[in-house]
């Protein structure tokens, strides 16, 4: 009798565990992935049937295949300067997100640090670096350093404002309870604030991924107009100076590429961080 209790108790349970969804992705997260690919097949096929039946020379418009075939062609020469600006795009980010951070906690301690400090982030941000650029890179005799500091600029502030605004949301409950029972500020900061802080870190390092790599290649336009540098920026110049479009668009597919692979890394970063604590990566089920 125990056992046929036993099997029943098997079935039900069986019963009631849902079926697994193919690779594990269920009918939304099929959608989020296969409709960008449709429509980007969708566009890259209209372009190459444009520039084949028009006969658009490639120095004016080349079609994918072209392009693609460039950049087969040339991968040496234009991974080489992915690598140089892929570096100078990562070493900004680290320095971006390193000094935010530490800013961010001055802000949140210090009122006065804040309000001191905070107006010159502003100006850093609403400044175009393509004004300051030409101004730093003669400034600063090294090219790596004048490149990290134009990338940098860019990718500042987004993590400064976003982690400050996360330190000063926390729950003033939870600061009078963590008062309360004596909690020292190191205490307070560590194990309340800066986890509520997270999130909104995160965010804004996603958002300064892409503006590093923004910045990083605005600064190789201007030192690559004085042939001072050999990034991606460099390469599209140096293409369009000698009317190898497809080239041109080989190196820009890289930059597009880089900047979403950027995105996608820092992305995940963020859904592994917070997935078991934080209501914007927990998957709808898991919410309670």
């Amino acid at each position: 009798m125990s056992q046929v209790l036993e099997r029943r108790a098997e079935a039900l349970e069986a019963a009631a565990v849902p079926p697994r969804p193919p690779f594990g992705l269920t009918a939304e997260g099929w959608l989020r992935l296969l409709a960008p690919v449709v429509i980007g097949l969708l566009v890259l096929g209209g372009w190459e049937w444009l520039v084949r039946t028009r006969g658009i020379p490639p120095y004016v418009l080349p079609g994918p295949v072209a392009i693609a075939e460039t950049l087969v062609r040339d991968w040496g020469t234009l991974s080489a300067s992915l690598l140089v600006t892929l570096k100078i795009t990562l070493l900004a980010l680290l320095v971006a997100a390193s000094l935010g951070l530490v800013l961010a906690v001055l802000f949140a301690q210090s009122r006065i640090v804040e309000l001191s400090l905070f107006p010159y982030a502003v100006i850093l941000q609403v400044t175009p670096i393509v004004a300051i650029a030409p101004l730093i890179i003669i400034w600063v005799d090294d090219v790596t350093l004048s490149l990290l500091i134009c990338a940098w600029i860019v990718a500042f502030f987004p993590i400064l404002s976003n982690t400050t605004v996360g330190l000063n949301s926390t729950d003033h409950n939870l600061l009078d309870l963590f008062r309360l029972y004596g909690a020292s500020r190191w205490q307070v900061l560590w194990r309340l604030r800066l986890p509520t802080a997270m999130p909104f870190f995160l965010a804004g390092l996603r958002i300064s991924g892409g503006l590093a790599l923004i910045g990083a290649i605005v600064a190789e336009f201007v030192a690559g107009t004085g042939g001072r540098a050999s990034g991606l920026a460099y390469r599209i110049l140096e293409s369009g100076y000698q009317l190898q479009i497809p080239r041109m668009f080989a190196a820009l597919v890289l930059v597009s590429a880089t900047g979403i692979a950027i995105f996608l890394a820092l992305s995940l970063l963020s859904h592994l961080l917070l997935r078991r604590w934080h209501e914007s990566a927990m998957a709808r089920g898991d919410r309670r």
